[in-house]
């Protein structure tokens, strides 16, 4: 006995199921035909893409209108601070003309001096006035990179290292001591002088490194607590016997050997010295350490998550020790240059400056990356050198150039804030990317 009904997916209902699936296909092509073209969207111009994303909401454009927003709040400082300019705004509403004539020459002069001070004087005449303002941003330049690399590579590995100034005050010691102590050859008494620096900077380092591996303790606490013991221990041994210049009376230390001092690259007129070549080589050094090695993976990682690092096999204590040791090392490097170089030739209680706090600005400002680092150790070598002359010649106080390069870390911190006043948009990757595609 056969059924009536054919079982489904039996040769029978087959042709039954093809004759529905064509009279779909056939609506859906019919619709497709009769749905109104869409116009193509205009294809956008080389030029329109340029400023679409040279107006985005990237890292270059913040940084650069960061720089804009501190050098307008510094302009507006300086016309505060003259009380010529500030007695024309008395009567702006009769003749506002001598406000803003006066606020416009007060302040492009100083701007002017400032950059003649820092990269190039239109008046100088001869090679030495000619190239003093780049030799002295450059001198300025080269301790503040290595200060700066010290903090933005221990940054990358998780930690915040606030004790370069500790480690760099250490490294300018053990530099100085064995520039005037050791008696060497030229070339090894500065390259043992520059060793014992970045052994002093490394110690220095790898004190709070291992603390923070071992117990847990809080690097940043450690760090300043450091930096106070380092800056007493010069205190204490500018004035001991053997080091301590024996014709002088206040406290200050023999100088250091010729033989131990960096080369200056310009002559003896020019301060700039080869300091600045070893910074651009410790830059790149970071950078291949970073991106290129296995401890540079391993750190990243680390500083990313450093449980996840320890899930995967790496030894988070051994990163955080080593990446501290490194940190210190380079910071005792930035700090010997302060003896080894043309800057001082002597330890005094003040030889280190703030090049360890500025290197924490110089790193923030460099977005923690290893050439970004270099690029605004510059500025603020060159905000220094150029600040100097406009003290001198503009009557603007030195403290203003603090002020613009706090201004400019405050803004670079807050990229929020500086793209709601410039009304940053992302960037159109989508479209840049479909235009590309097109043939643009």
């Amino acid at each position: 006995m056969t059924n009536s009904h054919p079982v489904s997916g039996s040769p029978d209902k087959e042709p039954a199921t093809e004759a529905a699936q064509a009279e779909v296909a056939g609506a859906n092509r019919a619709a497709t035909m009769n749905a109104p073209k869409r116009p193509d969207e205009p294809r956008p111009s080389l030029g329109r893409l340029f400023l679409e994303n040279l107006w985005a909401a990237n890292t270059v454009t913040v940084t650069v209108l960061a720089l804009l927003l501190a050098m307008l709040f510094g302009a507006v400082l300086i016309i505060v601070s003259d009380p010529e300019v500030l007695a024309t705004y008395g009567y702006i509403t009769a003749r506002p003309g001598d406000a803003l004539n006066a606020s416009w020459t007060v302040v492009s002069e100083a701007y002017a001096n400032l950059f003649k001070g820092a990269v190039f004087d239109p008046d100088a005449t001869g090679f030495q006035a000619a190239m003093g303002p780049i030799s002295e941003t450059l001198t300025y330049t080269a301790p503040l990179v290595f200060t700066g690399l010290s903090v933005a590579l221990a940054f990358r590995g998780g930690l915040f290292n606030i004790g370069a100034q500790g480690q760099a005050t250490m490294g300018v010691v053990l530099a100085a001591v064995a520039g005037f102590a050791l008696p060497l050859p030229p070339v090894v008494h500065l390259i043992v002088a520059l060793i014992a620096g970045a052994i002093g900077g490394a110690v220095w380092g790898f004190i709070p490194g291992i603390l923070k591996a071992r117990t847990g303790a809080h690097e940043v606490i450690n760090t300043i607590m450091l930096n106070y013991v380092a800056v007493y221990f010069l205190s204490w041994i500018i004035i001991q016997n053997g080091v301590q210049n024996p014709d002088r009376a206040d406290a200050i230390s023999k100088p250091v050997d010729s033989s131990a001092q960096l080369p200056r690259l310009l002559g003896d007129d020019l301060r700039v010295h080869a300091g600045i070549l070893l910074a651009v080589l410790a830059t790149w050094f970071v950078a291949w350490l970073l991106n290129r090695s296995t401890l540079g993976f391993e750190l990243r990682a680390v500083g990313a998550n450093p449980d996840a690092a320890r899930t995967a096999g790496i030894s988070v204590t051994k990163t955080y020790v080593l990446v501290m040791a490194i940190a210190g090392l380079l910071a005792g490097l930035g700090g010997s240059q302060m003896v080894l170089g043309s800057t001082a030739n002597a330890l005094t209680p003040l030889v280190v400056a703030q090049i360890g706090f500025d290197g924490i600005l110089v790193a923030l400002l460099g977005r923690v990356k290893p050439w970004g680092v270099l690029l605004a150790a510059l500025l603020f070598g060159a905000l220094q050198a150029g600040g100097n002359r406009m003290q001198s010649y503009s009557g603007i106080s030195l403290e203003l150039v603090t002020v613009l390069q706090a201004l400019i870390v405050i803004f670079i911190a807050a990229p929020a804030l500086v793209k709601a006043i410039f009304q940053l948009r992302a960037a159109r990757a989508a479209r840049l990317q479909t235009s590309l595609a097109k043939g643009w």
